[in-house]
């Protein structure tokens, strides 16, 4: 899923396809409409003398390359954005139910620091002790590990939700199915702003997409087999008209510089905590929490018995 090459990220979609050659879409596009002079392709030999060949125009081209150009960059966009989704979904599920753990193993450890500094009374044993309580937030009731995942400082995940401006609702899993994978992939494919070819079509596809992320963050098949049926009924894409040489080469430009800006954001987020831990279990990273949870609940059970130990 990840990393190819220092300083290239490697993300990989969900049909196993590679789109680091994204940047080289773009180049040799740029390289399909050589110019002889600044600012003016090369229409290069006619060795049939007809001049007059749509096909062989530079413009014709130009509008093929930047044809390419845009859906290897829409590829690429799939792939970050349903991998940004997981780190998300993630993160978050590792906090609501890993959290109280964690929180659990903490205020273990201050107390069988502190049962050790009753015992002792040496110095060293009571600094360990002091140190280790201030770590310690509120201690979670038992049932918080195994009863709606309330975080360490007792609120349910909607009341955590609504407080930092994120979805009410939780995702169900890190990765949503293959159908919901499906649907979200091939909405974007068909609705995706850099299609459009005005500032009011664009606006138009932007706010539809936003409700397709929205979706696909909860792995909401139904509201995404709505969204299809509502951009099926939609306004039809006008076909642009034959665009000017010099509107191609800017087009090309900034397809170039927005893949270089996705790729920096693809670093940060494979760079990232949660993105490492992806990368253990790029497979089932559902799995991988539950396999988290369990380790977890184990090294509880040990420091409960040692505490149980050191105050007989």
């Amino acid at each position: 899923m990840i990393q190819d090459a220092p300083g290239e990220p490697t993300i990989r979609n969900d049909d196993e396809r590679d789109v680091r050659d994204v940047p080289d879409a773009t180049e040799s596009a740029l390289a399909a409409g050589g110019s002889d002079t600044a600012g003016e392709p090369s229409a290069g030999p006619d060795p049939a003398g007809a001049g007059d060949a749509g096909a062989d125009r530079p413009e014709a081209r130009l509008e093929k390359a930047v044809r390419v150009a845009e859906q290897a960059l829409i590829e690429f966009e799939i792939a970050l954005e349903t991998f940004r989704i997981e780190v998300e979904n993630f993160s978050r599920l590792h906090h609501q139910r890993l959290g109280p753990m964690y929180a659990r193993l903490d205020e273990l450890d201050a107390m069988i620091a502190e049962a050790r500094a009753a015992r002792s009374g040496d110095p060293e044993d009571l600094r360990k002790a002091r140190e280790a309580r201030a770590l310690v937030q509120p201690m979670p009731g038992v049932e918080e590990l195994f009863h709606d995942w309330m975080d360490s400082d007792g609120l349910s995940p909607e009341a955590a939700a609504m407080l930092t401006e994120q979805s009410v609702r939780p995702p169900k899993r890190v990765r949503p199915s293959d159908e919901a994978r499906k649907l979200y992939r091939d909405l974007v494919r068909r609705a995706h702003p850099d299609l459009a070819r005005d500032d009011t079509e664009r606006a138009r596809r932007e706010e539809f997409l936003t409700r397709v992320n929205a979706a696909y963050g909860l792995g909401d098949e139904p509201v995404l087999r709505e969204l299809a049926e509502e951009w099926a009924a939609g306004p039809a894409s006008k076909a642009p008209p034959l665009s000017e040489s010099e509107e191609l080469y800017a087009r090309l430009e900034w397809l170039s510089q927005r893949k270089e800006l996705l790729t920096l954001v693809a670093k940060e987020l494979e760079e990232s905590a949660i993105g490492a831990m992806l990368r253990m279990a790029p497979d089932d990273p559902d799995r991988l929490l539950e396999e988290i949870a369990e380790q977890l609940l184990a090294e509880v059970s040990g420091r409960e018995t040692e505490l149980a130990r050191l105050v007989q």
